[in-house]
């Protein structure tokens, strides 16, 4: 794909993704424990917090695929913005988006349900 940012997708972007397409995206949640436990997102997601890249920056490989689209997610979309950047400059074949707004604006958007904070 050779892609050079990662594309803005909206909270209903997203829904709507997850809820008609086939070939769905590999969702990487990068937000700290603590954030998990007062809001998590409601699909099955890869939990790889900033503050311990060194723990899983090494088998990143095994983890995702150059095959399957990738979201990254984060509170407000700034940090997922950023790993979605750095992803990209390790390998500008992904497929990376980044979910505008985060956890926050899809708890506004889409599921009133998930606590803000």
């Amino acid at each position: 794909m050779n892609q050079k940012v990662p594309r803005n997708l909206s909270p209903q972007e997203l829904f709507e993704w997850l809820k008609n397409d086939d070939s769905k995206p590999i969702l990487i949640d990068v937000r700290e424990d603590s954030e998990l436990k007062i809001a998590r997102f409601p699909s099955i997601t890869l939990h790889m917090p900033l503050s311990n890249f060194e723990d899983w920056s090494n088998t990143l490989d095994q983890k995702i695929s150059l095959d399957q689209p990738i979201v990254v997610i984060c509170h407000s979309g700034i940090r997922s913005w950023n790993f979605a950047t750095w992803l990209i400059e390790q390998d500008s074949r992904y497929e990376v988006c980044n979910l505008a707004g985060g956890i926050d604006a899809w708890s506004i958007e889409i599921d009133q349900s998930i606590p803000r904070y």
